[in-house]
Order: C-alpha cells, then sequence, then structure tokens
C-alpha cells in the first residue's frame, strides 16, 4: 500500500474544494470529488493509472451531470426581471454622454445609470433617450428623435 500517494489525492482533493469555495459555480467541487475517489482507490493499493483514470471519469461524470442539472432548474431570466426591465424605457441625459471620454449619465425612473451612446453620437445633457440594451453597468441609449 502506498501512502504517499493516498495523501497527494487528499491533499489535491483539498486545494480543489478549498478553491471551490472562492469560485463562483460547482465547477472545482467535482474535480475535488474525483480526487477523493482516486486517493481511495490509491490507498486500496489500484495502479497509478487506474487512479488517473478513476478521477478524471468521476469528475468528467459529476461535471456534466450537474450540468444538466443547472440548465434545467435554472431557467434564463424572462424579460422584464433584473435590470432588462429598463430596455425601451426612456431617461433624461444628466451628464453629456460621450464614449470617447466614457462619461455620460442618465436619470431612469429614479435611479442614475452610466450610459454609453449605441451609436457613438456625443448627446448632450437635457436630452431625452430610450435604452436600447445593458453591457454590465452600462445602459447602452439612442437619443429618442422628436415626435416619437
Amino acid at each position: 500500500m502506498d501512502f504517499s500517494l493516498w495523501w497527494v489525492w487528499m491533499i489535491v482533493a483539498g486545494v480543489f474544494i478549498i478553491a471551490e469555495i472562492f469560485t463562483a459555480g460547482f465547477f472545482l467541487l467535482w474535480f475535488g470529488i474525483g480526487a477523493v475517489v482516486a486517493g481511495i482507490f490509491a490507498y486500496l493499493g489500484l495502479s497509478i493509472g487506474i487512479q488517473g483514470i478513476t478521477f478524471v471519469v468521476v469528475s468528467g461524470v459529476l461535471f456534466a451531470a450537474s450540468r444538466r442539472f443547472a440548465e434545467r432548474v435554472c431557467k434564463k431570466q424572462p424579460p422584464g426581471i433584473g435590470a432588462d426591465r429598463f430596455i425601451g424605457k426612456r431617461a433624461v441625459v444628466l451628464e453629456e454622454i460621450d464614449n470617447v471620454k466614457n462619461t455620460g449619465r442618465i436619470r431612469l425612473e429614479e435611479e442614475d445609470w452610466r450610459a454609453d451612446s449605441q451609436t457613438g453620437e456625443i448627446i448632450p445633457a437635457g436630452k431625452m433617450v430610450e435604452v436600447v440594451k445593458i453591457e454590465g453597468t452600462h445602459l447602452i441609449v439612442k437619443v429618442v428623435k422628436e415626435g416619437e
């Protein structure tokens, strides 16, 4: 029985599981579990080849199964929920929108937002704009033409 290899697998498992705590999603956890199973096989005295194959297969199966489960459980956010609810809404420009200078703020409902021009044109303060999409924390806007 080669205990040193068993300890190596347990350390690898610990690193993956601890790293999972600091990352989003359940990506590294499955590799940690795969390393635990490979470590058990090392403890039982199975060859390094079987340990390696076990690590890859167990990790891969758990990863694939979790993705399918997540896709069924986590549906795509419907429109009108979260920041997407602002698409199509109108706002007033508080600070000139200039994509080159990285300036621009709008007032939408009761909130101030960073804004960029959809076309790259400079939009002066006081103009009415419409939100066309969201990129990160910026709202992408276009000028509302007179009479619209």
